[in-house]
C-alpha cells in the first residue's frame, strides 16, 4: 500500500527548492530553542539529587523525586501534543519553555520537600518542547528528508548536555540554589526568543497547495497506519527501557570493573554524547542513501543488542570502549528515525499528538528503565544488569522485525513520476 501523504511542495505541484538537500525554513530557530531548553535540563538534573539532600530525605525519596519529573512528563507530553495539532506549534513551544522557567525557578527557592516536589512536577508537566519542535519540523520538511532533519535535531541534545552541566557547576561555586536559578532564566529568556522567532508551521501543506487525500483510499491507509504506528511506539518504549536501564548503571559498572570515579565516569558519558552527536549529524543521510528507515532501525538496535551483551564480559578499558561506541552509534541511528516512523504513520494534522504520545511513553520508559536496571545489578551482578537490559532490546528487535510499512518510507511521488520500487521496502 503506498503512502497518500504528499512531499511539501509549491502551489504548482512543483518541489520547493532546497528541501531535501538544505534545511526547512525555521530550523535553525527550533535547534537553538531546543538546544537551549536542554542546556537548562542539564543543568537541573545532575545537581537535582545532591540539591535533594540539604532536605535530610533519604535515597530511596531522591529516586522517586527524579521520577516525578518523567512521570508528570508521560502523563501530560501527549496532551500537549494534541493542543499543538489544535492551537499551533508556537504558542505550545513558549508555554512549555515558561512552565520549565517556572518550575528551575521554583525549584531553586523551594523551602521545603514538598514545594520541591510540586516544582519538579510542574516542570515534567510542562515539559514537551522536543516532541513539539519535531512536529513543527515534519510540518514543513520533505517526508523523504524527515529522518535526517530529526537526526539533526536530535544533536540539541548532546549539545545541551555539554554545556548545561558545564555551567551548573560553575553556577554551583556560588551557591547550592543558584544553578537552578540559572536554568529558570535560561528557560524564560528562550521562551520570549521563541515567541519573537519563531513562526508557526501548522498547516504548512495546506497553505502550500498539497493535494487533498482520497477519502476512501484514507480509510484503507489508516488500519495499515494504525499497526505501523503501535509497533513504532512500542520499540520506542522498549528502546527507552533498555537504554536508561544501562545509563543509570553504567557508572557502577566501570566502578566495579575498573575502578573509575567521577570524573573517568564524566568523561565516558561525554564520549557517548560526542559519538551521539556526530552519528545524528553526519552519517544518517549516507545511511539512508543505502538503506530504508525500517533497516536503519533494525541495524542500529541490532548494535545495541551486540553492545549489551559483549558489555556484560568486558573487563579492560578498550573492550569497554569499543562497545560503548556500538552502543551510542546504534542510539544515535535509531531514535530519531523511529520518530520518523511515528511522525510518518499519525493521523494527517495529529502530528503533535502522536510526537507527544511518543514522548510521554519515553518518559514513562525513564521511570522503568532505572528501576530494573538498578534492581538487577543490585540483587543479581553487574552482568546481569547488563544482559537484563539486552533482553529488553532483543524484545524492541522482536517487535520492530516485522515491516514498518511503506508509509513510514515512501514519499508520494511527484506528478508524472514513477512510486520507488517496492523492493526497498522491507
Amino acid at each position: 500500500m503506498r503512502r497518500t501523504r504528499q512531499r511539501v511542495t509549491g502551489a504548482h505541484g512543483k518541489r520547493r527548492p532546497g528541501r531535501e538537500s538544505g534545511l526547512p525554513q525555521g530550523f535553525g530557530v527550533l535547534w537553538l530553542s531546543v538546544a537551549v531548553d536542554l542546556v537548562g535540563f542539564g543543568i537541573v538534573l545532575p545537581l537535582l539529587p545532591l540539591y535533594a539532600k540539604h532536605f535530610h530525605t533519604s535515597t530511596a525519596t531522591i529516586g522517586v523525586l527524579v521520577a516525578t519529573f518523567s512521570a508528570a512528563q508521560a502523563l501530560c507530553a501527549p496532551l500537549l501534543g494534541r493542543l499543538s495539532d489544535r492551537y499551533g506549534r508556537k504558542p505550545v513551544i513558549v508555554v512549555s519553555m515558561v512552565g520549565t522557567a517556572l518550575g528551575s525557578v521554583a525549584t531553586g527557592l523551594a523551602p521545603n520537600l514538598l514545594v520541591l516536589f510540586v516544582a519538579r512536577a510542574f516542570d515534567g508537566a510542562s515539559g514537551s518542547s522536543v516532541a513539539v519542535a519535531r512536529a513543527a519540523l515534519a510540518d514543513v520538511c520533505d517526508p523523504r528528508d524527515r529522518g535526517r532533519i530529526f537526526g539533526l535535531l536530535s544533536t540539541a541534545f548532546g549539545a545541551g548536555f555539554v554545556v548545561g552541566p558545564a555551567l551548573g557547576g560553575i553556577a554551583a561555586l556560588g551557591s547550592e540554589r543558584l544553578p537552578f536559578l540559572l536554568a529558570g532564566v535560561i528557560a524564560g529568556v528562550n521562551a520570549g526568543f521563541a515567541a519573537w522567532k519563531l513562526q508557526e508551521t501548522r498547516g504548512s501543506r495546506r497553505r502550500a497547495g498539497a493535494p487533498a487525500e482520497d477519502a476512501s483510499a484514507k480509510s484503507t491507509q489508516d488500519v495499515g497506519s494504525r499497526v505501523v504506528l503501535l509497533r513504532a511506539l512500542a520499540t520506542s518504549f522498549l528502546l527507552v527501557v533498555a537504554f536508561s536501564a544501562f545509563e543509570t548503571t553504567l557508572p557502577l559498572f566501570v566502578h566495579r570493573r575498573l575502578g573509575m570515579g567521577l570524573a573517568g565516569t564524566g568523561g565516558i558519558f561525554a564520549a557517548v554524547g560526542v559519538v551521539i552527536v556526530c552519528v545524528q549529524g553526519g552519517l544518517i543521510k549516507p545511511v539512508l542513501r543505502l538503506v530504508t528507515e525500517p533497516v536503519a532501525i533494525r541495524t542500529g538496535l541490532a548494535c545495541e543488542l551486540a553492545g549489551l551483551v559483549l558489555l556484560s564480559d568486558a573487563r579492560s578499558m578498550l573492550t569497554v570502549s569499543c562497545v560503548l561506541f556500538l552502543l551510542a552509534a546504534g542510539q544515535a541511528l535509531t531514535t530519531p528515525l523511529l520518530a520518523s516512523v511515528v511522525s510518518a504513520n499519525g493521523a494527517q494534522g495529529r502530528g503533535g499528538s502522536v510526537l507527544g504520545a511518543q514522548q510521554g511513553l519515553s518518559s514513562l520508559a525513564r521511570t522503568v528503565g532505572p528501576l530494573i536496571g538498578g534492581v538487577v545489578f543490585a540483587s543479581v551482578s553487574a552482568r546481569g544488569a547488563c544482559l537484563a537490559a539486552g533482553l529488553i532490546m532483543g524484545l524492541a528487535l522482536v517487535v520492530a522485525a516485522g515491516s514498518f510499512g511503506p508509509r513510514a518510507l515512501v514519499a508520494e511521488p511527484e506528478p508524472g513520476a514513477e512510486p520507488e520500487p517496492a523492493t526497498r521496502v522491507r
